[in-house]
């Protein structure tokens, strides 16, 4: 027996992935799910050249999906981004998956290199708050949601040594959350965040190797969409492990 279809919990309303630009991402999962689930779907990246011909193989698949080509630490860049993406949904924007990201080890503080925490910065914390920031005017219309990728390393009792920079951007975006939860919960507008370990994409197969316990992520892109769904509306200001 097929199983069933998502619920197109999103028929016709606007959802941002940011963060998609190679095939084997996260984002590219978190984006078919969106759309799936009847999204019109827009998707961020730096490449917009690789942007686009990912939107093409999921367009090609049936599913509404555009791609735009964006620094997301550049606030006039950005702004510009998602009034277009804006407009082409009516001016409302349903959902925004600050996905964008990555991983870099700094090594301990004492002999860390600045370039690499200023880097995970800018990446990860960064490019969740220039997303954020230029999409939320766009939400207080009808109300959405929004969704930011922390880290079980941040949690309680995680590791965190040799990777302050990645843990530093990680816990500044799980703050940025709750900023944004209780600035905007009036408007109609949640926010809250995932905290998974390793998810399993081909950087971390390559890293890490196929004997770890990964969070797939297809997984990652259910709760996501859940959290963004009518389902979800008492939840926000949540930090949402995932292992």
């Amino acid at each position: 027996m097929n199983p069933a279809p998502p619920a197109r919990a999103f028929d016709g309303k606007c959802a941002v992935v940011t963060g998609v630009g190679r095939a084997g991402q996260v984002g590219e999962i978190v984006a078919r799910e969106f759309a799936a689930r009847g999204a019109n779907v827009a998707i961020i990246d730096r490449d917009d050249a690789s942007a686009e011909t990912l939107a093409a193989a999921m367009r090609a698949d049936g599913l509404a999906v555009t791609a735009y080509g964006c620094d997301l630490t550049d606030a006039a860049a950005t702004t510009t981004a998602f009034a277009k993406i804006a407009a082409a949904g009516g001016g409302k924007i349903r959902a925004l998956a600050n996905v964008a990201g990555g991983f870099a080890m700094s090594g301990p503080v004492g002999e860390s290199d600045p370039a690499i925490f200023q880097r995970q910065l800018s990446i990860n914390l960064g490019s969740a708050y220039g997303a954020t920031r230029a999409c939320v005017p766009f939400m207080r219309a009808e109300g959405g949601s929004i969704v930011f990728m922390a880290a079980a390393a941040i949690l309680p009792g995680g590791k965190v040594a040799n990777m302050s920079g990645y843990a530093a951007s990680k816990a500044g975006v799980t703050a940025l959350m709750r900023a944004v939860a209780q600035e905007e919960r009036a408007n109609g507008i949640r926010a809250n965040a995932l905290a998974p370990t390793a998810i399993r994409t081909g950087a971390n197969l390559d890293a890490i190797g196929d004997k770890f316990a990964y969070v797939e992520r297809e997984s990652v892109a259910a709760v996501i969409a859940f959290l963004c769904s009518g389902e979800a509306v008492n939840i926000t200001g949540q930090v949402i492990e995932l292992a």
